[in-house]
């Protein structure tokens, strides 16, 4: 093979769900009106920007080697948390001020810190698998969110509120912007920091990165820390679309959130894997949504084709990558 060719083959592998998504674009493109318009393509980026906010937090969790099953729990928790807060710190005003919410909003996100620190803590000092612990906090979570709200809505935010989740600014949504700044900030850490360096080697391998003096504990730590906090992100724009705290929101985002990252090209077994990868999947999730939206998909064979994509994902990522995994 040509030098041209080896150099063409070795782009097509790295960025094979990029070149994936394209091709998806195109076809969408070709046979689905409206498809392409400004505004289904910034309904697509809004769409998909809470789940993406907490893909990037996710990556930096698998790639270190752990996960979180209890991010849409959180999600609905801290909205529903939010709103309570509110209630509680405003005394019930009909149009809460400011400050009530910024008080409410930074005790909501020390509660999301306090999960991620305490599943940490678990991992760390009783070695408890995070797939364990996550999973008993989402049922812990659901629980409270429902507790709190007695199983209905808590409607006590001021009408400025709304324009976290649907303002606009120069006609892009503003959880855009959110999405943006999530995907800079976790991009960076990932790749010019130490942080994202200890990350990296911890998920490659743990006690070597031990033996190399790296805090395995912190970091394990600061990733669940962190893709709890954007969970928190998550809640405070959902809590803002619909003006409520809602104990029924983001059923099932935790799989949405793996399944985009998987396809990203994220290994499972920890080490490998990029911001920019989850981006793009992320991206064609919500892209394929959209498309089966317009296409006229049942939205319950829009959950099949879903279940089989992920299926066929993890599938992929498990051939992929056991056999360095054995291996390693």
């Amino acid at each position: 093979m040509t030098r041209s060719g080896n150099t063409f083959a070795t782009f097509a592998r790295r960025n094979s769900m990029l070149i994936i998504l394209i091709a998806l674009y195109i076809l969408v493109a070709f046979t689905a009106r409206g498809f392409m318009s400004i505004d289904n393509q910034l309904n697509i980026l809004r769409t998909i920007a809470v789940p993406g906010m907490i893909a990037f937090g996710m990556t930096l969790l698998i790639i270190v080697g752990e996960i979180d099953l209890s991010v849409g729990s959180m999600v609905a928790a801290s909205a529903c948390v939010l709103a309570w807060l509110v209630s509680l710190i405003s005394g019930g005003a009909f149009e809460p001020s400011v400050w009530h919410v910024v008080a409410a909003g930074i005790l909501t996100l020390a509660f999301g810190a306090s999960i991620g620190i305490f599943n940490g803590w678990l991992r760390n000092r009783f070695m408890v698998p995070t797939f364990i612990s996550s999973l008993a906090m989402m049922a812990t979570l659901a629980g409270l969110a429902n507790l709190i709200t007695d199983g209905t809505p808590i409607e006590s935010f001021p009408s400025w509120y709304y324009f976290i989740g649907s303002g606009r600014i120069f006609h892009i949504p503003f959880p855009v912007y959110l999405l943006l700044l999530a995907f800079i900030v976790t991009h960076v850490l990932a790749n010019y920091t130490s942080f994202g360096r200890s990350v990296y080697a911890i998920g490659g391998n743990a006690e070597a990165a031990r033996l190399s003096g790296l805090h395995v504990n912190r970091t394990r730590t600061w990733c669940l820390v962190i893709t709890s906090l954007f969970a928190v992100a998550g809640g405070i724009v959902y809590s803002s679309l619909l003006n409520s705290g809602n104990p029924t929101i983001a059923k099932g985002m935790e799989l949405e959130v793996i399944s985009a990252v998987i396809i990203g090209g994220v290994s499972l077994f920890g080490g490998k894997g990029s911001i920019w990868g989850a981006f793009v999947g992320v991206l064609f999730l919500g892209v394929l949504l959209n498309a089966m939206t317009l296409w006229g998909f049942n939205p319950y064979a829009q959950q099949v084709v879903r279940g089989v994509l992920i299926l066929g994902a993890v599938f992929i990522n498990l051939i992929i990558d056991r056999p360095a995994a054995s291996h390693g």
